[in-house]
């Protein structure tokens, strides 16, 4: 691992335990993080961070939820600090979903301000505009390959938050991989795709600051394999973005959820040995049998209280099994494991224990 980019900075003192109360917090001269509210979501509240001294405004990085408490919330920060929403005049977003980007066109339409999304998220926008109802129909797809048939009615069944697509509209700039200069300061663009398929991270190496979005989290992982438009691999997608993070020069980290400060490197290590610890959980439970992800999915343990699969609604249990298909086609990805699709559903088998079918009819 490299050294820190600013090892002559003291490390700040951040606030661990109510990261998503009591905004905003200095993490740096010019650099506020500020908690915005979610409704009714276990991740409590989202992080946008409020940079001064950019440009002739206030620039931000991601926009929040599209709701009148989070605007509130913002607006309150924005006083604290000494300024107001019409001084926002860039919002950086690192990706789609509606916690993120969705505030960022409210305050558009409202200011003027200029939106950046990944050149990657695209398609999803497109197939966004294109749905005309609340149905996350991608994931439905994939629990209907996983032999979840159901839980995707079930889960179709539900309200998804009143889903309107005119909430997203595409920004003003798409990005590539690419350097940003806002006056003296640089922030340079890295594509991270596996959460979603055009997630990006903005380094600001010069404050030695990684503004994450969802890509590293520092206490839990994002969900993976939930998106309209994704990658072919997008588990295989994110180890690699999280492979890049330790090739970068390390940074704190000033993550989407969860409180600020943590080493990147470190916290992309542990992501990676996670992940690696749960492929090896899930080759054990596909065994020698052929199986479903759903079925693979039943016997895991979930969340850090490995809490059986039977304790989750039905929003996580499509998560949870989401994030096992996605495991299982890494495995396929290895040469671990096999997929044959058989009538609309994957069945996977450990590779030791695959046998062509000619071959088991003559046993």
């Amino acid at each position: 691992m490299t050294t820190p980019a600013t090892p002559t900075t003291p490390t700040p003192r951040f606030d661990r335990g109510r990261w998503a109360e009591g905004g905003p917090e200095t993490v740096r001269p010019g650099v506020h993080r500020i908690p915005l509210p979610l409704p009714d979501d276990g991740l409590r509240a989202v992080n946008v961070y409020a940079l001064e001294g950019l440009t002739e405004g206030l620039v931000l990085i991601d926009g929040g939820w599209s709701i009148p408490e989070s605007r509130k919330a913002l607006e309150d920060a924005l006083a604290r600090l000494g300024h107001d929403l019409g001084e926002i005049s860039d919002i950086l977003v690192t990706h789609i979903h509606r916690d993120h980007y969705t505030q960022a066109v409210e305050l558009r339409r409202l200011l003027g301000s200029r939106v950046y999304l990944g050149a990657g998220e695209r398609r999803g926008l497109e197939l966004l505009g294109e749905l005309r109802s609340d149905q996350p129909a991608g994931s439905l797809e994939t629990l209907r390959r996983a032999g979840a048939h159901d839980l995707a009615e079930r889960v179709g069944a539900m309200e998804h938050g009143g889903f309107d697509p005119s909430v997203w509209e595409a920004p003003d700039r798409w990005l590539q991989e690419e350097e940003l200069r806002f006056g003296d300061t640089r922030l340079t663009v890295v594509p991270t795709p596996g959460h979603t398929r055009g997630h990006v991270v903005y380094l600001d190496r010069a404050r030695g600051l990684l503004f994450s979005g969802d890509h590293v989290l520092p206490h839990i992982t994002p969900s993976i394999g939930f998106e309209l438009g994704g990658g072919a691999l997008p588990l295989g997608d994110y180890l690699d973005s999280l492979r890049r993070m330790t090739t970068l020069a390390d940074a704190q980290l000033m993550p989407a959820h969860g409180p600020a400060g943590a080493g990147v490197h470190a916290r992309a290590e542990e992501l990676l040995a996670h992940h690696d610890d749960r492929l090896t959980e899930t080759l054990t439970v596909l065994g020698e049998r052929t199986r479903t992800a759903y079925e693979v999915a039943g016997e895991l343990g979930w969340t850090r209280r490995k809490l059986p699969f039977t304790d989750l609604n039905d929003f996580n249990q499509m998560l949870a099994v989401n994030e096992t298909a996605a495991h299982l086609d890494v495995l396929v990805a290895r040469t671990q494991a096999r997929c044959t699709p058989t009538d609309g559903v994957n069945q996977y088998t450990a590779a030791g224990s695959w046998r062509p079918a000619f071959e088991e009819g003559a046993r």
